[in-house]
C-alpha cells in the first residue's frame, strides 16, 4: 500500500522467487538471496553493482538451486551480449 507521497508504508513486502515467481513467506527459512556482480562485457572487470536473485526453499529443497541459479544468470548474460552488441552496431 503506499501512502499520498508514494512512499511504501507496508510493514512486510514478500520476495518472490526469481525462478518460479512463487512467493516466498516469513517462514521460508531455507530461501536465499545471492547478489551475482555485474561484469562489463568489454574488458571484463566488475562494475561495482549487482543483481539479486532469490531462490525459494522449495527449489532447494528439490535440489534444484545451482540449475536454477545457472539459468537466470545465463539469460541476464544473454541479455546484456545483445544489448553490447547491438550498441557496437550503431556505431
Amino acid at each position: 500500500m503506499q501512502n499520498e507521497n508514494g512512499e511504501n508504508v507496508d510493514l512486510y513486502i514478500p520476495r518472490k522467487c526469481s525462478y518460479t515467481n512463487r512467493l516466498v513467506g516469513a517462514k521460508d527459512h531455507s530461501s536465499v538471496q545471492i547478489n551475482v556482480a555485474n561484469v562489463d562485457p568489454v574488458t571484463g572487470v566488475s562494475t561495482g553493482e549487482y543483481t539479486p536473485y532469490c531462490l525459494a526453499g522449495y527449489i532447494r529443497f528439490k535440489c534444484e538451486g545451482d540449475m536454477a541459479l545457472t539459468t537466470l544468470v545465463k539469460e541476464q548474460d544473454d541479455a546484456v551480449m545483445a544489448a553490447a552488441a547491438a550498441a557496437a552496431a550503431e556505431e
